[in-house]
């Protein structure tokens, strides 16, 4: 049976917008909100192009194009975010999320649930200064979130029965595959993941190999994508901030010590696909 409920997007970056078109795509009415309306007008623009392609490659019909946006809703003003689940895709510091769910704590019902798309943040620490902490868990989507299947859903010591198979009924119903996860440093993919992207950074570092051949040699592995062509994918701001979290709440251990190598991109606002530059070019030429 599928859920009739109202889901509310903060944030109409790369995630939130993807997060917003699957959402929509699954048959809920869409709200996407974002403070800066020239990130909003971009995001609308993203799921508009991207169901027009679907459309010319008879991926979904017109009438399904027609019904998808009828469902999409884009605000840009916090009072307007209304919901029965609220998903937040914005920056990766624990303080502007918390001041976020506490103003939407105020314009919604203890009812609301609150779910974060944080990558790497502690959900219980972000729980525990929220109003109702048994309605808030994690929903960590993964980019691009209209094609990617995995969601993590990250409980709390605090997230009641309700929150936890609501997010999984919605993540279902958006076509994902979602594995619950107790709260834990990197959760499940970006604890694994860190010496995938860690042992090719220290491999650049000490000049024992370049980017493309390390890139290569693991695609030919059977990996999807290289190390670098997977963090420029990510945003290497989003990849260095993860592998700083982990870093930390494990512990700082030298395996797990972020490479200079992001930090220098980061700083340099090479950011991979999304700013054009990161470890490589991009549009990337054949």
């Amino acid at each position: 049976m599928s859920m009739n409920l109202t889901i509310c997007i903060c944030g109409a970056g790369t995630m939130g917008s993807g997060i917003a078109q699957a959402a929509a795509m699954g048959g809920f009415q869409t709200l996407l909100y974002d403070v800066n309306k020239e990130v909003l007008q971009k995001g609308s623009g993203a799921i508009k192009k991207s169901l027009r392609i679907l459309e010319e490659k008879n991926k979904i019909s017109t009438e399904d194009r027609k019904a998808i946006n009828n469902r999409l809703h884009f605000i840009e003003d916090l009072q307007d975010c209304r919901a029965d689940l609220i998903i937040e895709a914005i920056v990766e510091r624990p303080d502007i999320k918390i001041d976020l769910f506490n103003q939407l704590s105020v314009i919604n019902g203890p009812a609301t649930i609150l779910a974060s798309n944080t990558s790497s943040l502690s959900i219980t620490a972000l729980a525990e200064k929220i109003p109702h902490p048994q309605r808030v868990a994690g929903m960590h989507f993964f980019n691009p979130a209209t094609l990617m299947k995995l969601v993590e859903v990250v409980t709390t010591q605090y997230t009641d029965d309700h929150t936890r198979e609501t997010i999984l009924q919605v993540a279902r119903q958006l076509g994902k595959t979602p594995v619950l996860c107790k709260d834990a440093p990197g959760f499940i993919v970006n604890h694994v993941a860190r010496p995938y992207y860690l042992e090719a950074l220290r491999l650049l570092e000490e000049g024992l190999a370049d980017i493309l051949t390390i890139d290569a040699l693991m695609e030919a592995s059977g990996f999807k994508m290289g190390p670098f062509r997977l963090m420029d994918l990510i945003g290497n701001d989003v990849n260095y901030a993860v592998s700083c979290s982990v870093y930390e709440a494990m512990g700082r251990p030298q395996r797990l010590r972020p490479s200079p190598i992001q930090e220098q991109k980061v700083r340099t606002g090479a950011l991979g696909k999304k700013s054009g530059q990161g470890y490589y070019p991009y549009p990337l030429t054949p």
